[in-house]
């Protein structure tokens, strides 16, 4: 057969008219011998890749032999394309027949090129296989992967031999994955606690990172690490992003964030045939939390330690380490906030300053991670914390706040304290407004403003005395304290404060009447202490917002800093619970007196004895609330209270005796007589106590708080006088008696006291 060559020189040789016969005979048999070329490849490649038939030489051979059909084919296609365009006025359809066939030939050769391709591309992976150049292999594995997918998107034909090379391709790429997962197991080493160890911090102390260095074949120490080359191999195939998503999770539960949640843990880094990192702990620790200093430098040992034995590889345009910090960088920030930031926010205004120090720590610790790309932009939400202190001050402040306000509504009530009217708050003088003066919130408890010169009286705006909760003194220091914060703070801290206080005097408004429902009803103690706890708060916050207004910032200087409005809410609760319990009391004085039946018929010995009974029972519970009140309420109240209570009681007796229609002379002095013990024992419940003997007169004026004080005196003097004591005492209707009694009233007495004889019919006349 002529060369490729001597064909090319005898076209041009002849006198450029190409013989139309002679071109399709070459054509023709060009495509037998592509068609030749390509059974035998075919019949090769099915048999070293589905029969598996050991064919290397042939193999080879035919190679070569394609490579020469195709140099052959690229000369025969340009001389044709050029005898075509100098005639193709001449034979436009046979050349276009032939140009068809020959192009179709050409599509079987790029065919067989990609056969060759994978082919050759195989024989090396298997070699860098063997010689563990990871990387190398995994680019030849691709190479021989992208051959395939050219050869599915060949649509001419199907080659059935497809199956066979894809079926090769998968089994050779799960061989390449398996010698690089089995390298990176051997190469980076977890030794972690048991599932079944209870998790805690002793069990972390077992956690350990062991980073391998194996070099290549050679051992040649400036060769890539073989670490970095599994790493890289990994990369190429894809496979990457799912190893280090894996080992992220485990790095941040078992390592990352135990070091930030336990200041006692700390991460030691040896050398010994590769890199250590494991975790240990610190004896000398006591601290319940690390400082964010503390959890900056072991998470920067971790991560330096990291990047330079293992994540400073280059994959594609970017870093190994800018793949692993996207994977961990915002839960681990976000462990950083809640378990250590969170914590080292102060709780006093006067350390805000100091905190540009942690702020400064988390820059740096940033920058940092930045040189080590694990991360990239320039803002995250770890900074930007940092950067926020005061709203975060304000806010742990506030939380801090309630939850020590909640604590104190919920203690006990009875534990009291003092409060007399020279008692007042312990205020600290403010700075002039405008002033740069900064406030010491820890000396207010040391000064106490004095009242202003000024005054209306030595009285005015002073509480009685009375005892109230010492909680509720607590509480009131509590508010106090937290607007002295407010001072010289942000407009937004300021405002956080201020409502936060407000927030406290609302939560006990609506807490302490619900938690205390029951023993405020049951208990008559309670029932007055908090009357007083009510009225003391709301004394004091009549005047509060005045003396912070003018030092708070805008809009709170502006009148709106105020609580006033809060006043006759607290002055209506503490009332209504006072109440309350009073009309528990009266009805149990009721109660009693129900079981006196009705005072009739005292000369028998059973009626006496329960009438006697109910009396003693009454003059006991006065006597009992006496013990129970008269240290705790104010005296005027104290006053105001029982005389109520005791005139609920003989308004009853009154109402009793005047029902009776006939009262028998023994009768008469036996209801005298318990009518007799009321008045000398009811009295002693008014007896002032040694410290109130200034108040006296309150105790004196017994009518005053008992309405039917005098009634009730006169209605004893009836039952024991005569028909003329009684007329005197009328005298005409402008005695004593008709003062307190009417004409009706005075002659029922009468007619139940005496028995009908002229005597009485005449003393009935002089009624009127």
């Amino acid at each position: 057969m002529l060369s490729m060559a001597s064909f090319v020189t005898e076209v041009l040789a002849s006198s450029g008219k190409l013989e139309k016969e002679d071109l399709a005979s070459k054509i023709n048999k060009m495509s037998r011998k592509v068609e030749d070329t390509k059974e035998e490849v075919c019949d090769m490649i099915n048999k070293r890749y589905n029969e598996f038939l050991p064919s290397l030489q042939g193999s080879e051979d035919l190679m070569l032999q394609v490579d020469s059909v195709s140099k052959e084919m690229d000369a025969l296609k340009n001389c044709i394309e050029t005898e075509v365009q100098q005639n193709i006025h001449v034979a436009v359809a046979e050349y276009t027949k032939l140009k068809h066939q020959l192009e179709k030939n050409t599509i079987i050769m790029n065919m067989l090129e990609h056969l060759k391709e994978f082919h050759s591309s195989m024989e090396k992976f298997k070699e860098a296989l063997h010689e563990k150049k990871y990387v190398d292999a995994a680019s030849h594995l691709e190479r021989a992967r992208t051959s395939v997918a050219s050869l599915k998107d060949w649509k001419t034909s199907q080659l059935p031999l497809l199956s066979a090379l894809s079926s090769e391709l998968t089994v050779q790429r799960e061989n390449l994955i398996y010698h690089l997962g089995d390298e990176w197991k051997r190469l980076v080493v977890w030794k972690l606690p048991s599932m079944n160890e209870p998790a805690g911090q002793n069990c972390l102390l077992k956690v350990e990172l062991r980073l391998n260095y194996t070099f290549s074949k050679d051992d040649d120490p400036k060769s890539p690490e073989l670490l970095r080359c599994v790493l890289q191999a990994l990369a190429v195939q894809g496979d990457l992003q799912h190893k280090i998503k894996l080992f992220s999770q485990v790095l941040l539960k078992n390592m990352l964030k135990p070091l930030v949640m336990y200041a006692s843990l700390s991460v030691r880094v040896t050398e010994a045939e590769g890199t250590i990192l494991a975790l240990q702990c610190l004896e000398e620790s006591q601290e319940e939390r690390s400082t964010p200093s503390q959890v900056y430098n072991k998470l920067l040992l971790v991560l330096t330690t990291l990047h330079s034995h293992l994540l400073d590889v280059p994959v594609g345009d970017r870093k190994l380490s800018a793949i692993l910090g996207e994977l961990i960088w915002e839960e681990l920030s976000q462990c950083i906030i809640h378990e250590c930031l969170v914590y080292s926010i102060p709780t006093n205004s006067s350390q805000l300053e100091k905190y540009n120090t942690v702020i400064k720590e988390t820059e740096e610790f940033e920058k940092a991670l930045k040189q080590m790309e694990y991360l990239q932009g320039d803002s995250t939400d770890l900074l930007k914390y940092a950067r926020d202190v005061n709203c975060h001050f304000a806010s742990k402040k506030c939380k801090d706040v309630i939850i020590a306000a909640r604590k104190l509504m919920t203690s006990k009530m009875h534990n009291t304290v003092k409060i007399t009217p020279e008692s007042k708050l312990r205020l600290l003088k403010l700075p002039a407004p405008g002033s740069e003066v900064k406030l010491k919130p820890e000396t207010v408890k040391e000064e106490v403003i004095m009242e202003n010169s000024k005054q209306l009286s030595a009285w005015s705006l002073r509480l009685p005395a009375c005892r109230i909760s010492e909680s509720v003194q607590q509480l009131m220091e509590l508010a106090v304290n937290t607007l002295y914060e407010a001072v010289g703070s942000s407009t937004q801290c300021a405002l956080q404060l201020f409502f936060t206080v407000r927030n406290i005097f609302q939560l006990f408004y609506d807490v302490v009447p619900t938690y205390h429902k029951e023993n405020l009803l049951k208990f008559p103690h309670l029932a007055a202490i908090q009357h007083n706890n009510c009225m003391y708060l709301a004394h004091h916050l009549l005047t509060l917002g005045h003396h912070f207004r003018a030092h708070l910032p805008q809009p709170l200087s502006e009148s709106v800093a105020t609580f006033v409005d809060l006043v006759p809410g607290f002055r209506k609760l503490g009332a209504q619970c006072f109440l309350a319990q009073l009309n528990v009391q009266r009805a149990e004085l009721l109660e009693r007196l129900s079981t006196a039946h009705n005072f009739c018929n005292l000369d028998d010995e059973d009626n006496y004895i329960a009438a006697s009974k109910a009396v003693r029972q009454v003059i006991h519970q006065l006597k009992q609330l006496g013990t129970v009140w008269q240290d705790v309420l104010p005296v005027s109240i104290y006053c105001k209270a029982m005389g109520t209570l005791f005139n609920t009681a003989i308004t009853e007796i009154i109402a009793k005796i005047m029902m009776l229609e006939d009262i028998s002379s023994d009768d008469g002095a036996h209801l005298h007589t318990l009518c007799q013990t009321i008045i000398e024992e009811g009295l002693l419940v008014f007896t002032p106590l040694a410290e109130e003997k200034k108040n006296k007169k309150y105790q004196e004026e017994v009518p005053l708080y008992v309405k039917k004080w005098s009634t009730f005196k006169e209605l004893v003097i009836v039952l024991r006088a005569t028909l003329q004591e009684i007329v005197d005492r009328w005298a005409d209707g402008k005695g004593p008696l008709a003062v307190e009694f009417s004409s009706s009233e005075v002659k029922n007495l009468i007619r139940a006291l005496f028995q009908n004889t002229e005597r009485r019919a005449f003393a009935l006349t002089k009624i009127k």
